[in-house]
């Protein structure tokens, strides 16, 4: 079960199972175009048979890239890319609003055995490159789990705001159109995933978009091949926070037409405000398995392993 890590400087970390010969991902952070608001992120991400569950750059947003960290309305800039949402006017091209996450060091970039750490500090900038937050970003390799057909891994961020004001996280939606909120760390699955089956924790299927739920699952079935893969995504619970908007205060942004694409929101219905020298934290577990799991069979895999 040992995983092989292969660093090309300055452009990706790439993972591989050894035992398969399957690259389960790679790590990009070198950037890319401007108005796609250049931003590391992890494409291709493959089950352990080899199967894709992520999608890069495809016609109809070429700023979707695998998963990624987004910030959508960030204090009146984007770094989500592309257009930017204007309520009443509907997308603009606003290139003087388009800002960037910037790859600075990596902190720790290691592999044993069947654990892989990739730690990285970035920093997150406005259109005119002025320094707004610095970032500590951890991706671990958790569980291969050869006999289940799947292995994870998590998504750690820890977001410093180093402006003298307030950082202002929003989405679409809070500035006006509904059912978009999407922000935070956003999935883009293949193309052969419109129409998949998406289910939680808390319901077996529908309209999921806007709903709360520690964890969510997305089945989608293959071209070019046979059969499904099931990618589960999982909320830490450090990311609890009790209030009157319950113990998930993030709302699934979860689309399965036009597209595939799921984002535990951090602003889907208000804006999340990160006060001066303050840091917002967050965690997420990431499943990728062959198959079509059901809701049975992901609360199964959960149970005995904790955070």
């Amino acid at each position: 079960m040992t995983l092989a890590l292969t660093h090309a400087h300055g452009d990706r970390i790439t993972v591989t199972h050894e035992a398969t010969g399957t690259e389960l991902f790679a790590y990009v952070y070198r950037p890319e175009a401007a108005w796609e608001a250049p931003k590391p992120y992890l494409h291709p991400i493959r089950t352990l048979t080899g199967a894709l569950v992520t999608d890069y750059r495809p016609n109809d947003h070429r700023w979707h890239k695998g998963l990624q960290l987004t910030a959508s309305h960030l204090s009146g800039q984007n770094l989500w890319g592309g257009n930017t949402y204007v309520h009443g006017q509907g997308y603009l091209a606003l290139p003087e609003k388009v800002g960037s996450m910037a790859h600075v060091a990596f902190a720790e970039v290691a592999a044993e055995g069947d654990h892989v750490v990739i730690a990285e500090r970035l920093t997150w900038h406005p259109y005119d490159g002025e320094l707004w937050a610095e970032e500590e970003r951890r991706i671990e390799v958790c569980e291969v789990d050869p006999d289940a057909g799947s292995w994870s891994f998590t998504w750690s961020s820890a977001v410093t705001n180093r402006r003298a004001e307030p950082l202002r996280f929003g989405s679409p939606t809070t500035h006006g159109r509904p059912a978009a909120g999407y922000t935070g760390l956003f999935w883009r699955g293949p193309r052969a995933f419109r129409d998949g089956q998406v289910f939680t924790a808390d319901a077996a299927g529908g309209d999921l978009m806007g709903s709360q739920a520690p964890w969510l699952a997305y089945v989608g079935e293959h071209d070019g091949r046979d059969g499904h893969a099931t990618v589960v995504f999982e909320h830490a619970p450090a990311n609890d926070h009790a209030g009157d908007k319950g113990t998930h205060p993030a709302h699934w942004f979860v689309r399965t037409d036009p597209f595939a694409a799921v984002a535990p929101s951090w602003a889907f219905h208000e804006e999340l405000v990160l006060a001066p020298g303050d840091t917002l934290a967050r965690g997420y577990r990431v499943t990728v398995a062959d198959g079509a799991w059901d809701r049975e069979r992901v609360a199964a895999h959960r149970r005995g392993r904790p955070w």
